[in-house]
């Protein structure tokens, strides 16, 4: 039953498609729901000319009551048809973010962070009366406080060159050859630029994972999920962004399944202490271990520190102290001779992992 809702997008009323799906379908949701921007009459720039803001009937409400019992109603089902150990984005602006976010919370959600995209190249504010609205705000939430949601740490702090991945994005807005547009006008008011879902599809979901978008619009996460190896699943009520949405995803391929492998994050490997390979007899007490230039030498006492000249400690500590730096990694700084073999001392770890 579940294959059913497989790298498949639906033209239909959101509601009512949520309701055909089994419960715990799905790893991830990302939702970009109707912000429901209550403007008021046309906005034009200071030439007189119209601006193309977002007055689509799908965006209208009557009133606030009427747009919390539509949150409420599309969050419980997406709640629904998460797994146990899933998670969901939900993206707002000002006028919908503290609606969508209160929604959440009372539906039993676990907020992890809100994040602030902040945009490269927002519209300005054209009458001059407020400040430019340059970011919009996404929360990350997973199904309860228990779950053990995805998180890709290490992949996240490569793709940031090795700092931690914060929670203020800068991003551009969707613009250049990847707006799509029919007649010279886009196709779709808010289409969301793929950089911002290929961060957050990265960042948690795992190639193969199931993903849901009950608003699909004109493809974005579809096309970035069908990129990065997910399985998609997609809801458009309006048959023309569907119809976007699926040409788009026609000529989406897929990258390399060689290429699609992500870094293991630490706290998921096991965690052997260098003191563990002297106890268990894989190094032994006395053994000389070296840099990888064999210029610098050290020796493995048997409680699995060990001693430079006058300087002793962990296999972290002494190599950090040799470098002068702050810190380094001893599993790779330290290496020793296996099989007349120079390798670094990380070998013996790995081997042991291997074997377990």
């Amino acid at each position: 039953m579940k294959a059913d809702f497989k790298n498949k997008i639906i033209n239909g009323d959101s509601l009512e498609e949520l309701k055909k799906i089994p419960s715990e379908t799905f790893d991830l949701v990302f939702a970009d729901p109707p912000y429901n921007l209550q403007l008021k009459g046309e906005l034009t720039r200071p030439d007189r000319s119209k601006v193309s803001a977002v007055n689509d009937k799908w965006d209208q409400f009557e009133n606030f009551k009427k747009y919390d019992e539509f949150t409420y109603a599309w969050l419980a089902e997406c709640k629904r048809v998460l797994k146990k150990d899933g998670a969901i984005w939900v993206i707002g602006s000002y006028h919908n973010i503290f609606r969508l976010g209160t929604a959440i919370q009372n539906l039993g959600f676990w907020i992890l962070n809100d994040v602030i995209w902040n945009k490269n190249n927002p519209m300005p504010n054209f009458r001059g009366t407020r400040f430019t609205n340059a970011h919009e705000t996404l929360i990350w939430a997973s199904k309860s406080e228990k779950s053990k949601y995805t998180f890709n740490y290490q992949s996240l702090k490569c793709l940031n060159d090795d700092l931690q991945m914060r929670s203020n994005w800068n991003l551009p807005i969707c613009s250049g050859s990847e707006r799509l547009k029919k007649n010279g006008k886009k196709v779709h008011s808010t289409q969301k630029p793929e950089s911002l879902l290929h961060r957050v599809l990265l960042a948690s979901s795992n190639k193969d994972d199931m993903i849901l978008d009950p608003f699909l619009g004109s493809g974005t996460t579809a096309t970035v999920a069908k990129r990065l190896g997910r399985n998609y699943y997609g809801v458009e009520k309006e048959k023309n962004y569907f119809k976007a949405a699926e040409q788009r995803l026609k000529i989406t391929k897929p990258i390399e399944d060689n290429y699609l492998d992500t870094l293991i994050n630490n706290r998921s490997k096991p965690r052997i202490p260098f003191g563990s390979l002297v106890e268990l007899g894989i190094i032994k007490p006395g053994t000389n271990i070296f840099d990888n230039k064999k210029k610098i030498t050290a020796r493995i006492m048997a409680d699995g520190s060990i001693k430079h000249e006058q300087t002793e400690g962990s296999i972290h500590k002494v190599a950090a102290t040799i470098l002068g730096a702050e810190s380094c990694n001893g599993w790779t700084y330290w290496h020793c001779d296996i099989n007349g073999k120079i390798l670094p001392i990380d070998y013996l770890r790995q081997r042991l992992i291997s074997k377990n």
